[in-house]
């Protein structure tokens, strides 16, 4: 996607929200706008997820306080037991995206 249609998408879907704050936009015409102009969330692989948290200099057990989840889970998910989903798969993005800045 370029960056113009990205700040189109940004504009639209700050609009959309706009409208639906001030009651005008209903909880399911929002979440079909959400899913129309949010980019989605990918997936993160163990191997992903180890070096995402490299880069960042992080241990195992800080990644698991900045995603609010237990160092076990964390380990799993770097050995391919279980895979992040969710919450923690949004926050593992906003770090790829934006650094520790984004998810502190």
């Amino acid at each position: 996607m370029t960056k113009t249609r990205n700040r189109i998408l940004d504009a639209v879907h700050e609009t959309a929200r706009d409208l639906h704050d001030a009651g005008f936009i209903d909880k399911r015409r929002m979440r079909e706008y959400d899913a129309l102009c949010l980019a989605p969330v990918p997936e993160f692989t163990g191997p992903k997820i180890k070096a995402l948290r490299r880069r960042h200099k992080l241990s195992q057990a800080v990644l698991a306080m900045v995603l609010n989840t237990s160092i076990s889970t964390v380990r799993q998910w770097e050995i391919g037991e279980r895979h992040p989903s969710g919450p923690s798969r949004k926050l593992l993005d906003i770090l790829e995206r934006k650094g520790l800045d984004g998810v502190t």
